[in-house]
């Protein structure tokens, strides 16, 4: 056997750099030293195997116990003759007996540089309930390891201070965002008629969908501490700037967050500003018109009475104006009760619409489908608006999105989320308040003064949310 799995390993540490290959060969002794001040794992065994205490004590404040045993039942399962997990039905040696030094090679091999078809066998290991092999999985059981899976991304996050201005403890329930978004992944398997799921299943799966690598790679280079300078840690969250977290529930949670910013056309590079909230703003379509204008691309969050929480991604910095605007890169989703992007279906380019104080259109904002059944609107008369869609919205292909179809706002959010414009000739410079954003009273009083309105810019109250 020596022979075989010593060409199996030259052929898994081929993958990575020179330089690396020591890394990923020292893991093993690193892990088995891993036992604390007393030095407890330097055992008789313990130069031969890694056991689940092992394990645990290295990954113990980056994973839930219950992924530890999932990782540690998985690399057990691993054959080194066979280079895969078992996935025959057949039962391997029992856990307990402990990780084998070619065994982690083979899995950290396969985590960080394995293709869908090497990772798959690990997934469907890892998905399972109990040690011993089993040729399928149900999706319930992929989506509890998925809730896993996430979680410890989050906590690694956290712990590692990833969090790139967002504030977790001023957000939404990341528990529930983690079970969502391990929903919405599973959403994406094609499991059998069933309802189960083989191997080429899970490899088809994880090549679609690529956060599964995405967040098993972090799992394991976080986790274990595996660390290669031609793989630097992914970004998951977009920088946050400005924004006032004292004063603030946001309606986000980090789950959703990983899930939302992929979605967006500068992804991760630009930053998220908060430009209006009713929780500090109020229910005002005025102060929401200001926060929307001049922008650049921004994120509508909006939460029903019925406790749906849902949204649009404006493409295009929004003018209030009776035409329709934006392109192709604009998107609806819900949040709540289920994590969806819903993208244009090239039917039409009723992609945005913004109007205010006309006598003969609609007043108010809207996105996809036509005036009087868009597929989210919300009425200038703050508070009220509509998702309808028999059966979808032509412009999305998104079903209704609130609880009700014509619903009441429980509390909006818009979030600057790209480059921002830059400033035409005449408008004040950065760090000056719009005189738009004072009271309309005030504007009309201006006017019937004489004094002129220089700035139709509708500028951020930031002052406001100092």
């Amino acid at each position: 056997m020596g022979n075989t799995e010593s060409v199996v390993l030259q052929k898994r540490l081929a993958r990575f750099r020179p330089e690396e290959r020591p890394v990923i060969e020292g893991v093993f002794d690193q892990l088995q030293g891993a036992g604390g001040p007393s030095g407890a794992p330097g055992k008789a065994a313990s130069g031969k195997i890694l056991t689940l205490e092992m394990l645990q004590l290295a990954m113990g404040t980056m994973a839930p116990e219950s992924l530890v045993r999932r990782v540690h039942r998985c690399i057990c399962s691993i054959d080194p003759g066979l280079t895969t997990p078992n996935t025959s039905g057949k039962t391997n040696q029992p856990a307990a007996s402990g990780v084998g030094r070619e065994q982690l090679t083979v899995f950290l091999a396969d985590t960080l540089r394995g293709t869908a078809e090497e990772r798959a066998p690990l997934v469907m290991a890892m998905s399972q309930h109990a040690s011993g092999a089993a040729a399928v999985v149900t999706c319930e059981q992929v989506a509890e390891f998925l809730q896993d899976l996430i979680s410890a991304v989050v906590q690694i996050l956290v712990h590692r201070g990833r969090l790139q201005g967002w504030k977790p403890d001023r957000m939404g329930d990341s528990s529930l965002g983690v079970k969502l978004l391990a929903e919405q992944m599973c959403s994406e398997l094609k499991p059998s008629d069933q309802g189960t799921c083989d191997v080429s299943c899970l490899e088809d799966w994880i090549f679609r969908v690529s956060q599964v690598s995405v967040y098993l790679e972090m799992l394991v280079a976080e986790g274990l501490n595996v660390s290669l300078s031609s793989r630097p840690a992914p970004t998951l969250l977009p920088p946050c700037r400005e924004t006032p977290w004292k004063e603030l529930r946001c309606l986000l949670d980090l789950p959703t967050l990983m899930f939302l910013a992929p979605q967006l056309p500068d992804s991760y590079s630009a930053p998220w500003r908060l430009v209006f909230s009713t929780v500090l703003h109020g229910e005002s379509f005025t102060r929401m018109v200001a926060g929307l204008t001049k922008r650049g691309p921004t994120l509508l969050l909006i939460k029903d009475t019925k406790g749906h929480v849902f949204g649009g991604f404006a493409s295009h910095g929004w003018e209030v104006k009776p035409q329709f605007q934006g392109d192709s890169r604009c998107f609806l989703f819900t949040v709540f009760p289920s994590l969806r992007v819903y993208t244009a279906t090239g039917y039409n380019q009723h992609f945005m619409y913004l109007n205010q104080n006309q006598q003969t259109m609609p007043n108010g904002l809207g996105m996809g489908g036509q005036h009087g059944y868009f597929g989210l609107w919300l009425d200038s008369e703050f508070g009220r608006g509509h998702s309808r869609a028999r059966p979808k919205c032509t412009t999305y292909s998104s079903p209704q999105l609130s609880g009700e179809e014509d619903f009441t706002l429980d509390s909006v959010e818009v979030w600057a989320v790209g480059k921002p414009p830059e400033p035409e000739e005449g408008e004040e410079g950065e760090g000056k308040k719009s005189i738009l954003n004072v009271d309309p009273e005030v504007q009309a009083i201006m006017e019937m003064t004489g004094k002129t309105l220089h700035s139709q810019g509708l500028r951020e109250p930031e002052e406001d949310q100092d």
